[in-house]
């Protein structure tokens, strides 16, 4: 993720909590309800805001041409798939693949997202073990694992869920390892997805 996606989920968090205004879409500029749809700009890698009628424009193999990607919105929990062989030196991570096929992982910190590209073999192995993730669309889906704190979240979700949960853990973090404010917001971050899948 960028650091103008994060930076713009950032603000838009604030202004929501301050009770600013209302967001806009970031093609045409019209106001935007709450649960608004995504865009996926594959030259700049990162989630744009998008109204209803933008929306439609994109979908399928529309306007886009591969540069504008509409993000899907399905959630699918997994059964618990093993990450080890995947390189995730943390718990919390997501996968998403590339259109090239390479899998690039990142992991939400404090400074926003630090990522790294999988190894194929290993990306192989895991969709082996667990089928659905060929079926993971590239670019706009990830795999999403929250495996820290003993707990056991596996899914398939939207890639701007994943921008999200880098923007939360970015605003929440205190200290050295976390605080008490993170590891709550994150629990309430994937009771949200259950609550939407």
């Amino acid at each position: 993720m960028t650091g103008g996606a994060l930076a713009a989920l950032i603000r838009s968090s604030a202004a929501q909590r301050a009770g600013g205004p209302a967001e806009r879409c970031e093609l045409c500029a019209s106001p935007l309800a709450d649960d608004h749809r995504h865009l996926y700009d594959a030259g700049r890698e990162e989630a744009l805001c998008a109204c209803p009628a933008c929306s439609v424009l994109f979908a399928g193999d529309g306007a886009g041409d591969r540069q504008y990607r509409l993000i899907p919105r399905r959630r699918v929990k997994l059964p618990p798939v093993e990450t080890g062989p995947l390189g995730v030196p943390v718990g919390m991570a997501f996968f998403v693949l590339r259109e090239d096929g390479a899998v690039v992982a990142h992991y939400p910190s404090p400074a926003g997202a630090t990522r790294w590209e999988v190894d194929a073999s290993a990306w192989q192995e895991a969709v082996s073990r667990c089928p659905d993730l060929a079926g993971v669309v590239p670019e706009v889906e990830a795999l999403l694992v929250n495996t820290a704190r003993n707990l056991r979240h596996h899914w398939i979700v939207p890639v701007d869920e994943c921008f999200r949960l880098v923007a939360l853990v970015r605003r929440e973090w205190r200290g050295l390892s976390g605080g008490g404010r993170l590891w709550p917001a994150v629990e309430e971050f994937f009771a949200g997805l259950a609550e939407r899948s």
